[in-house]
């Protein structure tokens, strides 16, 4: 299977893709809050529990068995987002944070990290050289899209529970950031976006991060 990228709701598009032929899940769903960025930029459906949660039962389905699905969420809905894991049959194995040196929001505390749940399909075995919990933030910029990911965060995640050749899932995919991870650390990618203007961004950087693989293969043979 060649890296893609489809334009559609997730739960539809991944309940037809084949059971079991996934090694890796990363994803950073909309995350219940009705989130909205200093430029007024909103992420579809982050209001809309109905229409993000189905989704991990399907996730679930296609990942193979022992392995890994990666995904960031807010303190806000752990609730509803722990209640879906656990229904589709993911077990919660970990937390990893990233600390961030400046302050996304305030409220009762400043807002300076990230977190992402480390879940599993079956029970795989400890990692060989296991990453922190504790992880640097690298900052985006959110050039691309109002929650931007980095390359570099995502591709820490990728590099410690996949290996090279893996097929990474990304269904709420976004401006493409896990699938070029993916892509630039030798494996293959498939994400689901639901936004036209975002898949379309996502298709542009995939194809450019395959370029720059291409091309370096070229240059070392």
């Amino acid at each position: 299977m060649e890296s893609e990228v489809f334009n559609g709701d997730a739960t539809q598009i991944l309940t037809e893709m084949e059971a079991a032929s996934v090694d890796l899940i990363v994803t950073d769903p909309p995350y219940l809050v009705r989130y909205q960025d200093r430029n007024g930029r909103r992420v579809a459906n982050d209001d809309k529990a109905e229409a993000v949660l189905p989704a991990f039962a399907e996730m679930f389905r296609v990942l193979k068995q022992n392995r890994y699905c990666v995904c960031f969420c807010g303190w806000t809905a752990i609730a509803q987002f722990s209640a879906a894991w656990s229904a589709a049959g993911f077990r919660t194995v970990g937390q990893i944070v990233w600390q961030k040196d400046y302050a996304s929001k305030t409220g009762h505390t400043e807002y300076r990290h990230e977190t992402a749940y480390l879940l599993t399909k079956g029970r795989p075995g400890f990692p060989s050289d296991p990453i922190a919990d504790v992880q640097a933030w690298h900052y985006s910029g959110n050039r691309h899209h109002p929650t931007e990911k980095s390359v570099q965060n995502m591709s820490t995640l990728i590099k410690a529970f996949s290996k090279p050749c893996d097929l990474v899932l990304d269904p709420f995919l976004g401006s493409g950031t896990t699938a070029v991870a993916a892509v630039l650390n030798r494996r293959k990618a498939i994400g689901v976006e639901l936004e036209e203007q975002y898949c379309q961004l996502a298709r542009r950087r995939l194809a450019g991060a395959e370029r720059f693989v291409s091309n370096q293969a070229n240059e070392a043979a």
